[in-house]
């Protein structure tokens, strides 16, 4: 049972050891490990600080990308509308530029229609005239045959001469 009560000089030369060794670390290794610890925990602060400042920066850019991403949807959206804007003005102005060259076209389909109309009523006229004038010398010859009727035509012209003035 000596082993579990020990004697009074073990006890006494166990505390000086361990008064002088807790001493020695106390002086010299203490403020080394406790120098250590405050490192480690300002690096781990600093990392901590650092972790912070890129997840905000990280959120700032994904904000940032968002908005640009937005923005570039709306510009897309006001050049689409502009293009479909844009589309109807060409369309419009297509038809309309159709119209008026169609109505120059029918114009000068109708002045040329108008023109061989002319044309044909004045070659008709001609015709008619001249097969006039052909069957008139025919008849006048015939009638005129003889002085009586020479002298009763010139009668009756000059008589509806002096009628119209």
């Amino acid at each position: 049972m000596e082993l579990f009560t020990p004697g009074f000089g073990l006890v006494f030369w166990m505390f000086v050891s361990f008064a002088v060794l807790f001493f020695v670390l106390w002086k010299f290794a203490w403020p080394v490990i406790l120098d250590i610890v405050d490192k480690r925990a300002d690096l781990i602060d600093k990392g901590v600080e650092y972790a912070q400042n890129a997840k905000e920066q990280l959120d700032k850019a994904q904000a940032d990308a968002d908005k640009m991403l937005a923005e570039a949807r709306r510009k897309e959206a006001d050049i689409l509308r502009e293009a479909e804007a844009l589309k109807v003005q060409i369309i419009e102005e297509a038809r309309n530029e159709a119209k008026v060259q169609a109505k120059k076209e029918i114009d000068a389909a109708k002045l040329t229609i108008e023109q061989a109309k002319k044309e044909a009523e004045l070659s008709i006229r001609e015709e008619v005239g001249a097969i006039a004038l052909r069957i008139a010398e025919k008849v006048v010859r015939q009638n005129m045959s003889d002085d009586k009727a020479q002298t009763r035509l010139v009668n009756t012209l000059i008589d509806e001469i002096e009628n119209q003035n």
